[in-house]
């Protein structure tokens, strides 16, 4: 039986067959898309974002999408067909997801049906000359330097947690560097308290960084600060909240039309 998940991926509920979804503290829940399927986010996201984000129905260059924190690869599948249906007369896309859980990318990479347009890698985005040099190698295949996009969806918080603010920040940096467009999902602080608490319960040692963060309360707004002023995006636009009232904001470069929160 899946694990009922509330909305900040723990709760303080244990699951009768011991498989807590709570006990991954780098956020590599093994059942994630049981209890928040790619619906949730999906959902909201329109099928012609693409070309809404400037990728012509005219221009046959590749569209590359990057997928950081991909889990298992449900998302990454998803979120390629969703795009995909309308997408026959623009130029090739692929989409690269990346894990840092060697695990679940196997089990990405074993339940691929596209393999010739789809790739999953493990990869931890917090490592700066690995990722970098990673990317930047998939970058080079296509004579490309940045992706079209880049999805970073419930990632921020648990590179927070883990490796506190400053590298909260740079996470940012890197993806704004490496695309031209962020969709961001960042987890609000309720979930922050959340993570703590279950890893409490269940024994666990505690989060490195969680006690002397001093980035709280609105994650997304102090993305969005972030973003704007030290990475030379803006937001084009917000798409709502998820089913867990979390908010889904895409950025773009700074002289493209800014939205708001």
């Amino acid at each position: 039986m899946a694990a009922a998940v509330a909305d900040c991926e723990v709760n303080d509920e244990s699951n009768d067959n011991g498989n807590d979804p709570g006990a991954a503290p780098y956020g590599n829940f093994q059942n994630y898309y049981t209890f928040n399927p790619p619906e949730n986010r999906l959902s909201l996201i329109p099928s012609t974002l693409l070309q809404e984000i400037g990728c012509s129905t005219e221009s046959s260059e590749t569209i590359l999408v990057l997928d950081v924190g991909c889990n298992s690869g449900d998302l990454s599948l998803a979120l390629y067909k969703h795009l995909q249906g309308h997408h026959s007369q623009t130029g090739e896309l692929r989409l690269l997801g990346v894990d840092l859980d060697e695990d679940l990318i196997l089990r990405a990479e074993q339940s691929n049906p596209f393999r010739e347009n789809i790739s999953f890698i493990p990869l931890d985005i917090t490592h700066d000359l690995d990722s970098r040099t990673q990317l930047e190698s998939y970058l080079a295949r296509f004579g490309r330097s940045r992706f079209n996009l880049c999805a970073c969806l419930a990632v921020t918080m648990w590179v927070h947690l883990n490796h506190g603010d400053a590298a909260l920040l740079e996470l940012l940096s890197r993806l704004a560097s490496l695309s031209d467009h962020l969709l961001l999902e960042a987890q609000p602080w309720k979930c922050y308290r959340s993570a703590a608490r279950r890893m409490r319960k269940l024994g666990r040692r505690d989060f490195d960084h969680f006690k002397t963060l001093e980035i709280r309360g609105d994650i997304a707004k102090y993305a969005k600060k972030h973003l704007e002023r030290r990475c030379g995006m803006g937001l084009l636009r917000s798409f709502g909240r998820t089913t867990w009232g979390r908010k889904l904001l895409l950025f773009g470069k700074r002289e493209m039309r800014q939205g708001e929160i």
